[in-house]
Order: C-alpha cells, then structure tokens, then sequence
C-alpha cells in the first residue's frame, strides 16, 4: 500500500521514511513542499496521508482544506505534531484526521498506529469491492430479468403479428425502418438503438384483439374499430410497470403510436409534438410497411404507391419532419434493399 509523507524537514522525511522502510513498506513516496502536497496527493493516489501540522506558510490543515472533496471519504490521514492543545486536536478531528504522531518519535508506536491505519484502509478498500461486485451481481441479475421479460414480450409480439402477417416480420421490419428515419432526422446513436429495441413491442397489444375482427376482410363497424384501437392501451399496460429505459419507451410508443399529428388520432387525441418523437416516427415507418404487405382486408401496393400516401399524410396523419426524412431515405432507397416486403 502506498504511503505519502509530508513534512517540510528533510530530516523527520528521512527518519520516518526510514522507520516505513525498515518495517517492510516498499511503496513510500515524500513531499516536501505543503504547497505541492494536495497536487501530490492527488497524483499518486496513496492510501496513507502522514502529514506534519507545523510547517511554514501552509499547516497541515490548510492542506486538508484545500484538498477537500478529493479525499475520500473515511481516508487514513496520521497528522505528526508536537502541539497537544486540546483546541489543535478537535480541529484536526473535524478536518478529517483519524490518529495523530507526538514528536520527538517513538519508533515502535510510529510503526503500530502506521500499522493500523493501514489495516483499516485495506478492510475499507475490500468493503468497497465486495459492494461493487454486490452492485454487479444485482445488475446482471436484473438484466437477465429484463432479457427475459424483454424476450417473452418480443415472441407474445411474434405471436400477434403473426395472425395478421404470414411472416411474422412486421415488426422487425418496422423496428429497421424506424432506425432509418431515426438516423435521418439526426438522432443520438444509443437513442437509436433504443428505439431499435423498443419499436418490436409496438403492437404488443393485437394479441387482445379477437380473429373475427383483427382478419375481417371487409370494412370494420364502429364498434369493431373501437375494440381495434383498444390494443394501443393493452399493449402499454402489458409493457407498464419496468424500471428499464427500452420498456419505458416500449410503454410509450405503444400507447402513442397511433395518435396523428393533426389530433385526430387515438387513443388519447394527441397533437404536433406533443405526441413523443419516437412514435412519430414508428408511425411512419409502420403506415409504409402496412401498405407495401398483404393483409386480410386488402392487398398490397407497390412501394411507390405507399410512398405516394405516406407524403400524401403530411402534416395531417404524419409529422412533416418525419415524412421528409422519409422522403430522402426513400429517395436513397435506403429502405428497400434491406428489407423483405411480402
């Protein structure tokens, strides 16, 4: 363990570095200077401050003072002094330091009281590791939770596209797109994948949607809509509840993701931005993809025809930031190569 003396005589440097040496501690580094001693300390990181109270222009004191914040909590500070005022004492105690050394020097108690300073800041040391592996091993257990949760809620997604979707791709592909226009409009690169992630579970909630509704061939009644845009609320409700940031947004989006931009959308009426951005974007991304598929009410078209709607909703169903960043990956044909329409 590393050990910083400070003092301002050569001769009492020497003497207790000498005492360290001959007890066994290999790693003793000096300073002279109590005006260079904070910026020693904090370079060499040591996990033993020996400093001398009485030195000229700066005390030992005005030292820890000035070192402050960067001595860490419960830090070994053995302050050398040949003052026993009372008042000296209590100061020091305040200011951090945890034993004191009485010149002239008693080897052995040197070595004792350097002894268990030492000791104490091992067993600090080992308490902090055991409580970061503590904190790792409860970090990855919550992490495999939330693959978990994550993984089952993925396939119940799966499982609902998979009834309006013969591939059952509607939602990676949706996902992809998403990461597109995200990346279009100039987003972070972890919000992106975020949204990567989170984009999968928009639909979650089709699973409560019966057959005899959800692959109805022709026009829906009102009451039979009114049960399609139930699955917005159940798929938030189902993804509520998690304290991970993916599944929040998870929540968010789909709950939001069919909301228009002129307020005409469901299941809450928002509008412009007040709808979240995330789902803006989904909304795009999953309209196209809806069009360029086969479903049970009507056939596909063509990409150019669904981008022909898409921009056609601009400003009303779609946020025109969004469509023109669909516009340019389009135009880029950033979407097609990529994905597997039909």
């Amino acid at each position: 363990m590393r050990i910083l003396l400070v003092d301002d005589e050569e001769s009492a440097l020497v003497l207790v570095r000498g005492l360290l040496t001959r007890a066994g501690y290999s790693d003793v580094r000096t300073c002279e200077s109590p005006f260079d001693a904070a910026a020693r300390f904090v370079e060499e990181q040591p996990d033993l401050l020996v400093i001398d109270q009485h030195m000229p222009g700066k005390d030992g004191l005005s030292v820890l003072a000035e070192l402050g914040t960067r001595l860490p909590e419960a830090f070994p500070v053995l302050m050398i002094t040949g003052d026993s005022r009372t008042e000296l004492r209590e100061s020091a105690l305040a200011s951090g330091v945890k034993d004191f050394l009485t010149k002239p020097f008693n080897p052995t108690e040197v070595r004792l009281r350097i002894r268990n300073l030492l000791e104490t800041r091992h067993y600090q040391r080992e308490l902090v590791k055991h409580n970061e592996r503590l904190e790792a091993a409860v970090r990855r257990r919550t992490q495999e939770l939330e693959l978990s949760q994550l993984e089952m809620l993925v396939r119940l997604a799966r499982a609902a596209e998979y009834r309006d979707d013969s591939t059952g791709e509607h939602t990676w592909r949706v996902a992809h797109m998403c990461g597109v226009l995200a990346r279009e409009l100039g987003m972070a690169t972890p919000e992106v994948e975020l949204l990567l992630r989170a984009a999968r579970l928009h639909d979650v909630g089709k699973i409560t949607i019966p057959d005899g509704i959800l692959l109805k061939a022709g026009r829906l009644t009102d009451a039979e809509f009114s049960v399609v845009k139930g699955h917005a609320r159940a798929g938030a409700e189902l993804l509520s509840g998690s304290r991970s940031p993916m599944m929040r947004l998870a929540e968010t989006i789909a709950l939001t993701h069919h909301e228009w931009w002129d307020g005409r959308g469901y299941p809450q009426g928002l509008a412009g931005e007040a709808i979240p951005v995330e789902s803006r974007v989904l909304a795009v991304a999953d309209a196209f993809d809806a069009l360029v598929n086969d479903h049970a009410h009507r056939k596909a078209k063509s990409p150019a025809e669904a981008a022909a709607e898409i921009r056609a909703g601009s400003g009303t169903q779609f946020d025109p930031t969004v469509v023109a960043a669909f516009e340019r990956a389009f135009a880029a044909g950033t979407f097609m190569p990529q994905l597997n329409f039909g």
